[in-house]
């Protein structure tokens, strides 16, 4: 499954902060309707895409939506901070 939509940045405290982008309501519906197929230890891989920069991780659930983590070396490459509304570009599943 591919997705594309734009986010705002957010930051989630714990033990460090971490940035996140949560998925629109929509694109989590769709997650939601495949995640029984894709996920694992209750994460859902995704190979991402943020401008030029593509990398993997494995969103989340948290509030109502999917958390989609941003690493701080994609977000340096990208010039992209707390706040900012980027363009994200999903493919779902390992």
């Amino acid at each position: 499954m591919e997705l594309e939509f734009a986010g705002e940045v957010v930051e989630w405290r714990g033990p460090a902060p971490y940035h996140f982008v949560p998925l629109p309501p929509e694109e989590a519906e769709m997650v939601d309707e495949v995640k029984a197929e894709v996920a694992y230890w209750g994460v859902v891989p995704v190979t991402a895409r943020l401008g030029e920069t593509s990398f993997t991780t494995a969103m989340f659930p948290r509030e109502g939506t999917w958390f989609l983590p941003l690493k701080d070396a994609v977000r340096r490459a990208e010039g992209v901070g707390l706040g900012d509304v980027v363009d994200v570009r999903l493919s779902v599943g390992r």
